[in-house]
């Protein structure tokens, strides 16, 4: 059985340590305890790991954040892989830092990336894994802020935190999202 997990992210090494790559560094760790790499492909570097017989392909899309939906489409089609065996790996504003939310569907939530995605599969009912990253920005500087280096604390907070995200995944493709939820939400 075939799992797409998308960290979404932009590439360049302008935007490797901000706080909206935080798709790609759950990926990168992911690869890492796997002993995987990735390779660029088409719209994407794609990596491949397995976990309890099932196959993961991850992606890390070259598309920019604002056409995430072209690559996931694209790798969607390309490995017959249907829509509930896709999670989307995604920075939110919304949480706290370090928070971490499993959800079956939703909005956008104002997130460019999911904002795409949603736009050009025409549905906003994917599984997707949301890592807060906190507000705090002054009024106006939101952009600077998503777009901004972790700072010194959230750095040394960072290990756990994706340990945390990556067990979200397995457990996603391994027990299903409803039990998965369960055991990550409420953490």
């Amino acid at each position: 059985m075939k799992y797409l997990i998308v960290g979404l992210g932009n590439i360049g090494e302008e935007y490797e340590n901000t706080r909206h790559n935080i798709g790609f560094k759950v990926l990168d760790a992911l690869a890492r305890a796997s002993s995987a790499s990735f390779t660029t492909d088409r719209y994407g570097s794609i990596g491949n790991i397995s976990h309890k017989g099932r196959k993961l392909i991850l992606l890390k899309p070259s598309t920019y954040m604002n056409l995430s939906g072209k690559a996931v489409n694209f790798w969607l089609q390309k490995q017959g892989i249907p829509i509930e065996r896709c999670l989307i790996i995604t920075d939110d504003l919304a949480l706290p830092f370090s928070k971490i939310r499993l959800k079956p569907k939703g909005s956008d939530g104002g997130h460019n990336g999911l904002k795409s995605v949603q736009d050009v599969l025409n549905t906003s009912q994917y599984p997707r894994l949301r890592f807060g990253i906190g507000a705090e920005f002054s009024k106006g500087k939101q952009v600077n802020y998503v777009l901004g280096q972790w700072s010194n604390e959230e750095q040394v907070a960072m290990g756990p935190a994706i340990a945390k995200s990556m067990n979200a995944v397995l457990d996603f493709v391994s027990i299903g999202i409803e039990r998965a939820m369960n055991a990550h939400n409420k953490k």
